[in-house]
């Protein structure tokens, strides 16, 4: 009886999404090729030394963790053999204006009392916050995250009917701001969970309120500090995708997509061309259409949506040690409501900007000297439409460390012994984010989910997308669970010819 030679996949890109659709395919037997553009894996998941410090480039808070360990499992091999983390005992300290100082911590009941005692609110109020929070996860979270919604049929399953059901519950038709204004009513704790629409760029007085599904996730769920810092996922995703027998292609830019009678048939790249049976772009969805599939026809209303934020972020090493900071410290703006009028309809940034501060020496001391921190200090910015950057960055630096020196009562600038610097023009430059933008798409809109791109093309045969610019989009576990849904997709496409 003869052999089947393996069906041969490639994907463009190495970012989270692109290594998990590339081990997904590898143990369904194909042959796969990832073709990167940087000398490195991980796009915006990598990292950096500078002067003894090492710093995580990209995102910084882990959630839902065990996407990787079902990645090792499935691969029957024991994720803890390969990528470890410990759950955190605290989420997030807060930092106000007025020096209130608010704990997040892990465990209900002390982050309830903490309330109460800073704000005066009940604990209650949290408790049922939450509550409702996973509710509206349990039932919109399996549709939403982990099916295609770009597909009927996953809308006649008792999952959806039932979500469809309690659909005034989802807090879909409301702003997030809306929904936490009448759920906490304290405008610090209000401030505090309407943040969570930043971490998918968008603006909590448009973004639907569902997006307290985030909070569910954190509070309920946990965040964890991976070993290694972020950049121990990627190197976790690496090594098993190698493991697996994929092939990497590091600087190998791909330049187009090759596309015969509406069915993809491989890619050519500064280096070569290479056929293929399917084509996985884990690229920004934007510039794969504008560049990699030029002269074919594009889904002009889903590519011209309202783009999400990007990132300034000022990598400082820090000679010094700060007691009061945790891995994850958020210091609010005065006025939220402005800081994202400015964000979205001026496209600048506010004076008084909300500020992030991820320190992974305080669950790694490896990563600073000793007597020393590593910051990665974050802002959201607009997307570039060709702002005058170089000015922003020199503004809202001086901004960021008179508001930093204000409230931890120390002049940071001294202490600033090594900096970098990342902005819109590098993160595109960087990693194809078009405009910067770094979760694709906003969802400033009730329909933004549907509005988001499909995890395969209605059009074009063997081309299937994977990443945080397509469905159900950006942050690191949505990028691992679009690379899921994408590889059902591609095993359900090719049941009866792929490889045996």
């Amino acid at each position: 009886m003869g052999t089947f030679a393996p069906m041969k996949a490639v994907v463009i890109g190495s970012g989270v999404a692109g290594m998990a659709s590339s081990i997904r395919l590898a143990l369904k037997g194909w042959e796969v090729h990832v073709f990167e553009a940087s000398s490195y894996p991980g796009g915006k998941l990598h990292e950096f030394w500078m002067d003894g410090y090492r710093f995580d480039a990209g995102p910084s808070v882990s959630t839902m963790t065990w996407l990787v360990d079902e990645l090792y499992e499935l691969a029957g091999k024991n994720p803890r053999d390969h990528f470890n983390y410990k759950r955190k005992e605290l989420i997030c300290r807060y930092f106000y204006p007025d020096g209130t100082h608010i704990t997040g911590y892990a465990d209900r009941d002390k982050f309830c009392n903490e309330v109460e005692e800073k704000t005066g609110v009940s604990g209650d109020v949290i408790r049922k916050y939450l509550d409702h929070s996973k509710k509206n996860h349990e039932l919109a979270g399996k549709i939403f995250l982990q099916e295609s919604i770009h597909q009927a049929g996953t809308f006649m399953t008792r999952d959806a009917l039932k979500a469809i059901a309690r659909f005034p519950q989802l807090d879909i038709t409301n702003t997030l701001n809306k929904v936490n204004t009448k759920r906490l009513k304290h405008p610090k704790l209000v401030q505090l969970f309407n943040r969570y629409a930043t971490f998918n760029g968008s603006s909590p007085y448009v973004a639907p309120g569902i997006l307290n599904t985030i909070a569910h996730l954190e509070y309920n769920l946990g965040t964890y500090f991976i070993e290694g810092g972020f950049y121990g996922m990627t190197k976790a995703l690496y090594e098993l995708a190698i493991e697996c027998g994929v092939t990497f292609h590091f600087d190998e830019k791909v330049e187009r997509i090759r596309v015969e009678r509406k069915k993809a048939t491989g890619i050519e790249t500064s280096k070569g061309n290479y056929d293929a049976d399917i084509v996985v772009s884990n690229m920004d969805v934007v510039p794969t259409y504008r560049k990699l599939l030029a002269g074919e026809k594009a889904p002009e209303k889903v590519l011209r949506q309202e783009r999400s934020t990007s990132m300034m972020v000022f990598y400082w090493g820090v000679k010094d040690v700060f007691p009061e900071l945790d891995l994850h410290n958020a210091f609010f703006s005065a006025d939220y409501k402005h800081e994202f009028d400015c964000l979205f309809n001026t496209k600048t940034i506010t004076d008084d900007p909300t500020i992030y501060i991820n320190n992974t020496v305080k669950d790694q001391p490896s990563d600073a000297p000793p007597g020393c921190e590593n910051w990665f200090v974050m802002i959201n910015v607009p997307a570039n439409y060709g702002q005058d950057w170089d000015a922003l960055i020199d503004r809202t630096r001086e901004n960021v460390l008179r508001k930093l020196s204000n409230i931890l009562g120390r002049d940071i600038k001294p202490l600033i012994a090594c900096e970098r610097i990342l902005e819109p023009r590098v993160v595109e430059a960087q990693t194809s984010s078009y405009m910067g933008s770094i979760y694709g798409a906003s969802s400033n809109n009730m329909f933004a989910a549907f509005l988001r791109h499909a995890n395969f093309s209605n059009k074009i045969k063997g081309l299937y997308f994977a990443g945080g610019s397509v469905h159900p989009g950006g942050g690191t576990p949505l990028c691992l669970l679009s690379a899921k849904i994408a590889t059902e997709r591609i095993g359900k496409d090719f049941a009866t010819t792929s490889a045996r």
